[in-house]
């Protein structure tokens, strides 16, 4: 397909698709932050004329908006969806899974999350008060099926759990020195899981969820 629009040379039939400029726009985002991107930057990196961008996207704040609901959509789905854990029985899966599959799945959504929010700004709010209501979400389901401990802070243990997940991916390239290879292989994702799923659990979740009693509280006479 031509860029009439653009004035400039024809693009891959594939660089027409909105999907695959938004994705690159979200890679470019990552690596050089929102303030320093231009249309320009972008354009050349998807190899298509800023009028094709302008064509999809109307505008930089319109194409920033496509970002940040696809990001939390891609987070929400799979934060929402991770299917039960053999080692907690009928305890949901919330805390472990899904941000591994995340960093494995979709390394490049978890780096523009991970620059976003440490350049502040409305994108970065945006992004950590969407993930801050599929926390408190997640949260309100352990509430009603008994699992979560009654003396648990009500702001923090909604933001805690945030603050964990992101935590890895702001911090990747430091974390990368410490640990025998990259945080988005799969190898060293499940070993950061792993641990960090001990870690909550044990600060949130009633003694009879971690061990894999469900909502019962066994552990009382």
């Amino acid at each position: 397909m031509s860029d009439a629009a653009g004035g400039g040379s024809s693009a891959p039939a594939e660089a027409t698709n909105p999907q695959r400029i938004r994705d690159i726009a979200m890679v470019c985002f990552a690596e050089r932050g929102v303030s320093g991107t231009s249309l320009r930057t972008i354009a050349d990196a998807a190899e298509v004329s800023v009028g094709l961008i302008q064509h999809y996207f109307g505008s930089k704040a319109a194409l920033i908006e496509a970002i940040d609901e696809h990001v939390l959509r891609v987070c929400g789905q799979i934060l929402d969806d991770s299917p039960a854990s053999p080692e907690v029985g009928n305890t949901p899966d919330v805390y472990r899974g899904g941000t591994a599959q995340l960093f494995i799945e979709h390394p490049d959504v978890m780096d523009y999350v991970a620059r976003v929010l440490t350049e502040g700004g409305a994108t970065g709010a945006a992004i950590f008060d969407g993930l801050v209501k599929i926390s408190e979400t997640q949260g309100e389901t352990f509430i009603a099926r008994g699992l979560a401990r009654p003396d648990l802070d009500p702001v923090w243990s909604v933001l805690n759990p945030v603050l964990v997940r992101v935590a890895a991916s702001v911090f990747r390239r430091h974390i990368e020195r410490h640990i025998p290879g990259p945080l988005y292989t799969r190898e060293q994702t499940l070993r950061w899981d792993e641990a960090t799923t001990n870690l909550i659990r044990h600060g949130q979740l009633r003694e009879a969820a971690r061990d894999g009693s469900g909502g019962q509280d066994t552990s009382q006479p």
